[in-house]
């Protein structure tokens, strides 16, 4: 058989390979759907109560979903307002965060965001909203307040409101606006010669906001810039490639999308760099994801940008959105990002999934080594890995407990009202008497106030009494026990300076905005200290 047969006979086996795959696609896809039908008409007709069918094909399309990876998502019409605030941080209403500690109470004016309507019109944090629109908020749930103040952009919100200075009770007209939560929430000097600017996700026109901000900085004098990307959880691909293109030549790869069947979509700068020299450094941490790493990884192939502080947490997949049927959509995982040096950071293998459903990190043992452009070599196979190690700054339990309690944002709160007015954030601390006042707050509260140590030890002792062992070593734990457990007052204490700038930081946003909160947060940021003082440049 000469080579052109060969070849003919070779496409005619592929062919009908190819069709003979398809068809028995085809008939297990219709197999399925027929016992679905089945199913669903045989419980119509058997089952013991009416069928709450819009429960039942939600949570089967659910969970049709979660078994190919958690990124691939329905989102029906009534969720669509949430979505959009999820993905874009945009909404229509005043711009402010409200609190609302009594069901049958009144609800308050928590945080003003700069420049929000909310703040526009006078409303400051500890201002009581009793009415919304007419309706008393006294019984409404908290998020019955918020959805009566959020609605279209231009419409009208009326609110009967008791001052927190001075108890004057007044009519507030406030005009709703789309608001939009800053990517770049900070961006400023952090001492003569570093700039350091705070990116918190990847919306629509972040890449525009970060190019701004190299160009101000610069005029300030940085020598060094620091892009701080820890617990930036990604967003928009396309705002990623314009960030990169801010520090890289025009015409650069910064990431390629493979997708099932597709040919590779390469993404390239089309803008001019605004600094291509500045020693650069990007702090990353286990809750950088997708978007940022494709910004750590493109600038470290690069060898533009010194890694810093701790492996990312490696979502190599893309999303797109698909309109459905009744003005839903389908968030689908259309195909994996791959670095300039053709890493693949995705560090959880879905397709491959276990006998029992559950998922595997892909081992190091079965990555792969690429090379940077100057010869570094990287992996794949589970998020950028640093170039310098910098450990995560780690806090107690009782920390945990108190801010995931709302115990420090409540006491702020309290503050905010029994305080005019507070030192400006470069000068404020909280004295030690107020301090002993949180502490007498806090003790009112209930929470978990146990340290790690009484936790781990009640762990033990349930498991030696399912055991049958406790009684045998009954002594030694009560001696160990009252010797671990702390009364609330004394660890409040104990923990006192581990506590303090999260009270700090609650208090000043609550006079200066969310930028105040942030340079109050860097005076204890010792993770970015230690990076500081650990940075060398990345050497070619």
């Amino acid at each position: 058989m000469n080579v052109f047969r060969k070849i003919a006979a070779t496409g005619v086996f592929l062919a009908a390979a190819a069709g003979a795959f398809a068809q028995s696609r085809n008939f297990e896809i219709g197999q399925w759907e027929e016992i679905g039908d089945r199913i669903y008409k045989e419980l119509e007709r058997s089952y013991v109560d009416s069928l709450p069918v819009g429960r039942m094909k939600r949570a089967a399309i659910d969970a049709m979903l979660e078994s190919l990876d958690p990124y691939t998502v329905y989102v029906p019409e009534e969720e669509n307002e949430d979505f959009q605030m999820m993905i874009g941080k945009t909404y229509g209403g005043i711009g402010a965060v409200i609190y609302k500690p009594e069901k049958d109470g009144p609800v308050y004016i928590n945080e003003p965001y700069a420049g929000s309507p909310a703040s526009r019109a006078g409303l400051v944090c500890g201002d009581c909203i009793l009415e919304i629109d007419g309706q008393s908020t006294a019984g409404l749930e908290t998020k019955e307040c918020s959805d009566r103040m959020k609605g279209k952009p231009g419409t009208e919100v009326l609110f009967k409101v008791r001052k927190v200075r001075g108890g004057e009770v007044m009519d507030v007209r406030v005009t709703r606006e789309r608001i939009h939560l800053p990517d770049v929430e900070y961006a400023g000097m952090i001492n003569d010669t570093t700039g350091y600017i705070l990116q918190t996700g990847f919306t629509e026109n972040v890449s525009q906001a970060v190019r701004q901000a190299v160009t101000r900085l610069k005029d300030e004098g940085m020598k060094l810039l620091v892009l701080d990307l820890r617990g930036n959880g990604g967003g928009l691909l396309q705002e990623a490639v314009g960030i990169v293109s801010v520090f890289v030549p025009k015409g650069s790869t910064v990431v390629t999308q493979k997708g099932r069947g597709r040919e590779e979509i390469c993404f390239k700068t089309t803008l001019d760099p605004v600094d291509t020299e500045t020693p650069m450094m990007v702090l990353v941490n286990g809750s950088s994801a997708s978007s940022s790493e494709i910004v750590a990884g493109a600038l470290q192939d690069y060898d533009r940008a010194t890694i810093m502080g701790q492996r990312t947490f490696g979502k190599g997949l893309v999303q797109s959105i698909r309109p459905l049927p009744f003005n839903g959509q389908l968030k689908v995982t259309t195909a994996k990002y791959y670095t300039p040096s053709g890493r693949c950071v995705q560090a959880i293998d879905y397709s491959g999934r276990n006998e029992d459903g559950s998922v595997s990190f892909i081992p190091d043992s079965l990555t792969h080594e690429f090379r940077t452009a100057g010869g570094r070599p990287v992996r794949d196979g589970g998020g950028i890995t640093p170039d310098i190690s910098v450990s995560d700054e780690q806090y107690s339990r009782l920390v945990y407990s108190l801010v995931l309690n709302g115990i420090v944002e409540q006491y702020a709160f309290s503050y905010v009202q029994a305080h005019d007015a507070i030192a400006p954030v470069e000068e404020f601390h909280l004295s030690d008497e107020d301090y002993a006042a949180f502490v007498t707050f806090a003790k009112e509260k209930e929470f978990d106030y146990r340290s790690d140590a009484k936790a781990y030890f009640d762990q033990m002792k349930k498991k030696l009494e399912e055991d049958g062992m406790a009684d045998a070593v009954k002594e030694e734990l009560d001696a160990l026990d009252k010797a671990i457990n702390l009364d609330k007052e004394r660890f409040l204490n104990l923990k006192k300076d581990e506590i303090i700038p999260f009270i700090e930081e609650e208090i000043v946003v609550r006079y200066y905005f969310q930028e105040a909160g942030i340079r109050l947060r860097l005076r204890y940021d010792k993770q970015l200290e230690e990076a500081l003082r650990l940075y060398r440049p990345v050497v070619m």
